[in-house]
């Protein structure tokens, strides 16, 4: 293990997580002064104490020696579209989300709503997980006070990474268990164009 990769490593992903060396240091279990040496790489920790330190930081012990986990970033802004239904009639809906990922885990949050209140429109949060940079499996639920609807989300991602198609599956304003297509992509355009294609590829089954 080179040790300048290592203190590299450190440094980037603790600022990444907003901690400091005595939180670091505190999370794995060590002193201060053990970190201070492993950023400017002067040491390198045991392997137990490595361990620890991947843990705290939620890496691989790899990731944290420097080794390149080939993992695609999905941060930073996307278009959803999901197939709904209200009173019985199919809706498709439109909006903004945003992606925060740390290593395998992703947080996600709406920045509009996309259609109206009155449409059955809402504000909602949830967190996927990246398995073999293929598949996205999570959970989602309304974050509007008023509104009930959450459920559980299944995606599967593009190789480039710039879009997913799938699934969810939840408890909505048309019932308890409730399921349709959904799609994410980095542009609306191909957004719209997923969705579109997942229904297409539905009827065509049908037919």
């Amino acid at each position: 293990m080179e040790g300048v990769d290592m203190a590299e490593v450190l440094k980037r992903r603790r600022a990444e997580l907003g901690m400091s060396q005595a939180d670091l240091a505190t999370a794995a279990g060590v002193d201060k002064r053990q970190i201070r040496r492993y950023e400017a790489g002067e040491q390198q920790p045991v392997l137990s104490v490595a361990v620890a330190i991947a843990e705290a930081l939620k890496i691989s012990v790899g990731e944290l020696a420097g080794i390149p986990a080939h993992k695609v970033n999905l941060t930073g802004d996307w278009w959803a579209s999901w197939q709904t239904a209200k009173d019985g009639e199919e809706v498709i809906t439109l909006q903004e989300v945003r992606f925060r990922q740390q290593g395998d885990l992703i947080s996600i949050e709406t920045t509009t709503r996309g259609i109206g209140v009155e449409d059955g429109g809402y504000h909602w949060r949830g967190e996927l997980r990246l398995w073999d940079n293929e598949i996205l499996m999570g959970w989602y639920a309304a974050d509007d006070g008023s509104v009930r609807s959450k459920g559980t989300i299944y995606f599967v991602l593009h190789p480039h990474g710039q879009r997913m198609a799938g699934r969810w599956v939840g408890i909505s304003y048309d019932g308890k268990i409730v399921t349709g297509w959904g799609a994410m992509a980095r542009t609306e355009q191909d957004a719209k164009a997923v969705i579109q294609d997942l229904k297409d590829e539905r009827t065509s089954d049908d037919s």
